[in-house]
Order: C-alpha cells, then sequence, then structure tokens
C-alpha cells in the first residue's frame, strides 16, 4: 500500500516552456535554438544546464542567475505554468488519505513560488532550501524523512530516469516513470528504465489506480 507519494517538479507538476524561454530571452539566442539544444543534451544523457553552455560558451550559470533576478527577470511561476492533471490529482489523492509532497531540483525562489500557488501538498521544498540536489542519496535520504512513511510505502514520481527513477530505487522507494517532457518521452522505452520503474504512466491521474491495488 502506498502511504506517501513524493513529485518531482519540473516536467511532472510544471511546464518547463517558461523557464528555457526565458534564458532564450536572456541571452539573446532563438527561442527554438535553445529548445533544440536542450533536445541535443538529453539526448546525451548530459545535464540540461549544458544547453545554456552551449548557447553561449564559458557562460557563469549561477552568476547569469543572480543577474536576472537583480534585472527583475527572475524565475516566474502562476497557475498557467501547471500541468492540467496536477490540482485534480493531489485533490484527490489527499482525499484518499495519501500524504503528498512535492521536492525536486530547484531553486529556493521556485519553492517559494511552488507554495504562493496553494497546491494540495502537505509539503512543498525544493534542492536549493535542502543543499542537496537529486540524484545524490541525500536528497532521497530526505524524502523519506519527511514522508513519514517506509520507502516501500513511499512513491516517487518523476520523468527523468537518471535523476527520478533510478536513484529513488537506489533508496529503497517505488518509483514511477512520467512520460512527459523530452526526458520522460525519450528514455520512456528504454529496457533498463523500463525495468527500475515500478510503474509507467502517461498521466498523474492514473496514480489513483495505483494506490488502490
Amino acid at each position: 500500500m502506498i502511504e506517501t507519494i513524493v513529485f518531482d517538479v519540473g516536467e511532472t507538476i510544471t511546464r518547463d516552456d517558461r523557464y528555457w524561454a526565458s534564458w532564450a530571452d536572456w541571452l539573446k539566442v532563438p527561442r527554438h535554438t535553445l529548445s533544440a539544444l536542450v533536445g541535443a543534451v538529453v539526448a546525451q544523457g548530459q545535464d540540461n544546464a549544458e544547453a545554456l553552455r552551449l548557447a553561449r560558451p564559458g557562460i557563469d550559470v549561477a552568476a547569469e542567475y543572480h543577474a536576472r533576478e537583480l534585472a527583475g527577470r527572475g524565475e516566474q511561476l502562476d497557475e498557467s505554468d501547471l500541468y492540467d492533471d496536477v490540482r485534480p490529482t493531489l485533490s484527490a489523492l489527499r482525499e484518499r488519505g495519501v500524504r503528498v509532497i512535492i521536492a525536486g531540483n530547484q531553486t529556493p525562489r521556485a519553492g517559494g513560488l511552488l507554495r504562493d500557488l496553494d497546491l494540495p501538498a502537505e509539503l512543498i521544498v525544493t534542492s536549493g532550501e535542502w543543499g542537496v540536489a537529486k540524484p545524490q542519496s541525500e536528497f532521497f535520504a530526505r524524502v523519506i524523512e519527511v514522508a513519514q512513511a517506509a520507502p516501500g510505502r513511499t512513491l516517487y514520481v518523476g520523468d527523468h530516469p537518471a535523476n527520478d527513477v533510478f536513484p529513488a530505487k537506489a533508496a529503497g522507494l517505488r518509483a514511477a516513470h512520467l512520460r512527459r517532457g523530452p526526458w520522460g518521452r525519450l528514455w520512456a522505452d528504454v529496457p533498463e528504465v523500463v525495468q527500475a520503474a515500478d510503474w509507467s504512466i502517461d498521466s498523474l491521474a492514473q496514480l489513483a489506480g495505483i494506490i488502490e491495488r
């Protein structure tokens, strides 16, 4: 029985469209160019920040992030950034007595923006706030701590095999691989991913059926 479900953020809870478009505008490159570079690094199994380094060789990503904030062009999130299945699914899970947590690789600012959306979750936290990021085992140790359930009764849901599925399973958690976004779709049928994931889903709405089994 699943008692707690923990959700990744990017391309699980939120769309990354605005995130990459804002970076393209800041770097003064066409949006489709940066999107193509993101696709290229995804296909190579690299971190998505490599797309920024390809767009502007030698970039200091942290420094540019700070410059964007100072210029009033930093991260933004609102209701339009959420996938349509997020609110109804989270609400339905809580009504069934499931503890709902959102925990992903985001900045402290993103954590605040997510909490401002008043999502139906007991806890919303980011790697920037924890000081440790996926796929590090310490991140998933924190997940287990806040889940308030045994690892085998805790389900981690995410789109990225290397950041979500594999390390979640290594930590003893159950894992659902979401076919969403470039990572979720590109790697969905890779045998290692199929074997590792307890479930493969196309929508968060399918989670209700999983917890009822």
